[in-house]
């Protein structure tokens, strides 16, 4: 096991005195991390002091292929080298043309998934807001099923569905039209979590409208790498159909390749009527966002539902050559499958010799769940003082969430797992 040696930690005062005085308190990476990062490249950050960090966070996800992965920085300097078009609200481009027709030959017809593809904004809130909207607007109902520790956004509709109180207690007001339910496991096993849902269904006391849809995450990340069985979301997809209920999976996070295929409910073999898309769609951490979903559900109006950067055409380029590159075969979502067994042998070995400690996740998005939360925090503090970046989630921030790039080495990763076993054996008491 890799042993911490003593380094030159950053602290606050190597943040320049404008994130103080000028930036909001509402500011967070920047506390956890308090260095600032100059430039990066594939799994690593470097800082003004010119010391690296080993980037096991990865844009919370949102760059799945690396930092300025150059097979994709190429074609968009090309792109703005030759003047073309920036910013086009929903106009027909050529970058948003070859977007679409790489993606419908790429991702949607190889998996027989006809759906429609909306730009409904630059972030996954845009997504799922617009999910939820279009939901209502197809069966006229209000009602919208969520789940317990979800997460789906800051917007007041995504809100609405995520389960986190700090989070909800932000808006001011009352999140109302959704109801929760209990996640996969949420009660450890000792009853089946769908009972509930079904009963109050079926019972005319039970204060519940039909539902429009039911929104879920087939791995919830902000909420503590908490897992859907592939059994649990084939049980969920076969209600909703039985109910005449929409089901949308929110695969801002989890989609891209982050849990091994592209989308990451293919594994358990169920079609979603509407999903929604953001993070690594873009391939380069540009801000895209889709929405997709069954072709007789496209009831959209023209401009009904709109955004002034719906039409981002840098991203269109980088996203394009990320589908050309990584999706025409197999090969990668093979490559990050056994990277993410590899990772969560290396977790498994590091809980088993720590109390209170246990593995988790799928894919690339793995951690570790500490009994005792705060001990995660100083996980995390004592890993980015040796170099490594990772955040913690989970209702308690009770979790040490891993989600590097899938194009890390696995000279990399095991780097990066050393200096993690040795910040949790340095933090146990």
């Amino acid at each position: 096991m890799t042993a911490l040696t003593d380094t030159a930690t950053p602290t606050d005062s190597a943040l320049a005195e404008v994130y103080h005085s000028v930036e909001s308190e509402v500011r967070s990476y920047c506390r956890s991390w308090p260095t600032t990062m100059a430039v990066a490249q594939g799994s690593w950050l470097t800082d003004t002091d010119g010391r690296r960090y080993l980037d096991f966070f990865a844009g919370a996800g949102a760059l799945n292929y690396g930092h300025n992965n150059p097979a994709l920085k190429q074609p968009l300097l090309d792109y703005l080298a030759a003047d073309h078009i920036v910013h086009s609200l929903d106009m027909a481009t050529t970058a948003k043309t070859e977007f679409l027709e790489t993606f419908e030959r790429v991702i949607l017809r190889p998996r027989a998934l006809d759906y429609k593809v909306q730009f409904p904004g630059p972030t996954g809130a845009n997504a799922v807001e617009a999910a939820l909207k279009l939901a209502r607007k197809v069966t006229g109902r209000e009602s919208i099923i969520n789940f317990t520790n979800a997460f789906h956004g800051m917007t007041l509709g995504a809100l609405s569905v995520t389960g986190n109180s700090m989070k909800r207690a932000g808006a001011g007001i009352p999140l109302v039209h959704s109801t929760p339910m209990p996640y996969d496991n949420y009660f450890g096993g000792a009853t089946e979590d769908f009972h509930w849902f079904e009963r109050v269904l079926d019972d005319s006391g039970g204060g519940l409208n039909h539902p429009a849809a039911v929104i879920v995450e087939t791995v919830q990340g902000e909420g503590g790498l908490n897992v859907a069985r592939a059994e649990w979301l084939r049980a969920l997809a076969d209600l909703c159909h039985r109910r005449d209920i929409l089901l949308i999976v929110d695969d801002v996070q989890m989609g891209c390749g982050r849990t091994g295929r592209f989308f990451s409910f293919e594994e358990a073999g169920i079609v979603p009527d509407i999903v929604t898309l953001s993070k690594s769609i873009s391939g380069y951490g540009l801000p895209m966002a889709l929405t997709l979903f069954r072709r007789d559900l496209d009831v959209w109006t023209p401009g009904e539902h709109n955004g002034t950067f719906r039409g981002h055409n840098p991203a269109f380029v980088t996203a394009t050559k990320a589908l050309e590159i990584y999706w025409q075969d197999q090969s990668f979502s093979e490559q990050t499958t056994a990277k993410g067994a590899h990772v969560r042998a290396r977790l498994d070995e590091i809980a088993s010799a720590h109390d209170g400690v246990g593995a988790r996740g799928r894919g690339m998005a793995q951690g570790l769940k500490f009994a005792d939360a705060a001990r995660a925090a100083e996980v995390c503090r004592t890993a980015f003082d040796h170099g490594l970046l990772m955040e913690t989630s989970g209702p308690s921030d009770e979790v040490v969430k891993l989600l590097p790039p899938l194009t890390t080495s696995e000279t990399d990763l095991d780097s990066g797992l050393d200096l993690l076993a040795a910040a949790v054996a340095a933090t146990s008491s």
